[in-house]
């Protein structure tokens, strides 16, 4: 999967738009492809015109796949949910949110957001494509024929509506991870009230729908040894993985669902004062417990926010050792959590797995514990078990 480390190629709405490595292997194969086999088939002219043809359908379908992570960034953002980012990689892309959905409703928005985007996507090429051709259909243009030819314009267009029709059809397809399946987890939810047990189903489908993707990898490889086929059992294989990441997250869920933040923190946890000194904290803390951060409270125990060691030696190494650490706090770590909230919350968190902990506090902000990555392992262990 892809992670943070990607390079950063824009943003958007002030959402980072990234890329891994994958990505650059992809749009490299598909300009190739492009170039070589789909536009020659509709183009009369030279090399060079299929070329940086086959260039703005690779960027466009890439664009494309921008466009559809915004559709569910843009509902994610507006239900109240935060993003980190989007990463494209080699099967496509993926929207990073701080945070699952929290209702039905919500689960549906943010699912559904991105295939309406597509589809409208490709009404736009269709509608474009009907304004500009004087003859032939628009399939005339997005399944290339022997002896049809047209312009780079209209060619362009018939890639960009041929490749988000199939993206649409694919994306909604009622098997998790895709959209098509959190479509359908967010129906099941609704109308049983079990997200877990919604989870597992549609986990269910898409383990089978990877199957099957998977075996018509392996025919069309077996059948004539193209290196599609071998991309699609690669395919069928990551969406297997993440279905069975699914099904194992919601039978867990199932047997966690009563347990909160609450059950399972340390309601002792080390702080720091916010009136202590950078060269306090460095000595009586961050040199003692070596710990990468702490949380800051006030003397009513409010959370304020974190201080980072790197910070405090950042700041002391600059010659100021007496600032106060409430100077230098980090206020967007998503290190914060409800203390009633369910277990399978917490699981679903940014900050538990990049960060390592989170703090928990009550409906007031005053913080009453902090959980950490091992607690919450240790509270698995016996769910695991049984």
């Amino acid at each position: 999967m892809p992670t943070r480390t990607n390079l950063q190629l824009a943003r958007i709405f002030g959402i980072r738009i990234g890329v891994s490595a994958s990505w650059f292997f992809v749009l490299f194969f598909l300009i190739y492809w492009l170039s070589h086999s789909y536009f020659p088939e509709l183009l009369a002219g030279s090399q060079t015109t299929d070329y940086f043809v086959a260039v703005a359908g690779a960027l466009g379908y890439f664009a494309s796949l921008i466009l559809h992570e915004l559709g569910h960034a843009l509902a994610a953002r507006r239900a109240g949910i935060g993003i980190v980012g989007i990463d494209l990689w080699f099967f496509g892309g993926l929207s990073q949110m701080r945070r699952e959905p929290q209702t039905a409703g919500e689960e549906l928005k943010v699912a559904a957001a991105g295939p309406a985007v597509t589809l409208a996507l490709f009404g736009l090429c269709v509608g474009a494509a009907a304004i500009l051709t004087t003859t032939g259909s628009f399939t005339d243009v997005a399944l290339p024929r022997q002896g049809f030819k047209t312009t780079p314009a209209l060619a362009l267009l018939g890639w960009l509506g041929f490749i988000n029709a199939m993206l649409f059809v694919f994306n909604v397809v009622p098997a998790f991870p895709l959209d098509g399946g959190r479509i359908a987890r967010a129906l099941i939810w609704w109308r049983t009230g079990d997200r877990n047990r919604a989870t597992v189903a549609t986990g269910r489908s898409g383990q089978a729908f990877g199957m099957l993707v998977g075996a018509a990898g392996l025919w069309s490889f077996a059948s004539g040894g193209s290196s599609l086929g071998l991309l699609t059992m690669l395919l069928g294989f990551f969406l297997y993985q993440a279905a069975g990441a699914a099904v194992v997250q919601g039978a867990l869920g199932r047997r966690i669902k009563d347990l909160t933040v609450a059950d399972i923190m340390d309601r002792e946890p080390v702080t720091i004062p916010a009136a202590f000194t950078l060269l306090d904290a460095q000595e009586q803390f961050f040199l003692r417990y070596r710990w990468p951060w702490f949380a800051v409270v006030d003397p009513a125990q409010h959370f304020l926010g974190v201080v980072r060691q790197q910070r405090v030696e950042h700041e002391i190494a600059a010659g100021r050792p007496a600032l106060a650490v409430v100077d230098v706090l980090e206020l967007d770590m998503p290190v914060r959590i409800g203390e009633e909230a369910p277990l399978e919350t917490l699981l679903g968190a940014e900050g538990i797995g990049r960060l390592g902990a989170m703090v928990a506090v009550d409906s007031d902000g005053v913080l009453r514990g902090v959980v950490t990555l091992a607690q919450v392992r240790q509270a698995l262990a016996p769910a695991r078990a049984t």
